[in-house]
């Protein structure tokens, strides 16, 4: 099996000073890392790499910089699957934002960020993935990351934590 640690909307240093603790404990033995963007400091991927190797895009708060060492959108295949990885963009639905980019590209799953609103559903065959965020939680009631899975099939669980408490 292998399994993924998702992250995305990390804004640091705008929304914590750094990582919480509980993205290095739940990415313990990933094989390797996405972080779907809204970065703004490279340090970010630096410190995911302490942990495992980490595939990037920017997002829409990311600097010029960021956007052309990483780009919008990527592809990551992993156990013969393919994985489309985007920062997503719009008010609502952002899901079908995130669709629409890969539709062409026959992916088994999209890892997408921007609404800092965590969403795990398989839509048209396709899984749809975003982690939320786990600095800056907006309206959901909790701080949150995820974990993808590969074996036979691809599957997604987001992982929520309060560090107050």
């Amino acid at each position: 099996m292998i399994k993924i640690g998702v992250i995305s909307d990390t804004h640091i240093p705008r929304r914590a000073k750094a990582l919480p603790d509980f993205v290095f404990d739940s990415f313990k033995g990933v094989d390797f890392i996405l972080h779907a963007g809204d970065l703004l400091l490279e340090d970010v991927i630096t410190d995911l790499e302490t942990i495992a190797p980490v595939y990037a895009v920017a997002g829409n708060n990311d600097s010029f910089e960021i956007y052309e060492k990483y780009g919008e959108r990527r592809i990551i295949e992993a156990g013969g699957k393919r994985i489309g990885l985007t920062h997503g963009y719009g008010r609502d639905k952002t899901y079908l934002n995130a669709y629409a980019e890969f539709m062409e590209d026959k992916v088994d799953c999209i890892v997408f960020g921007h609404s800092h609103a965590p969403y795990n559903e398989v839509f048209e065959g396709v899984l749809l993935f975003n982690p939320g965020s786990p600095t800056d939680r907006r309206f959901q009631p909790s701080f949150s990351l995820g974990i993808l899975y590969i074996n036979d099939s691809i599957e997604g669980e987001i992982l929520y934590f309060d560090p107050l408490k």
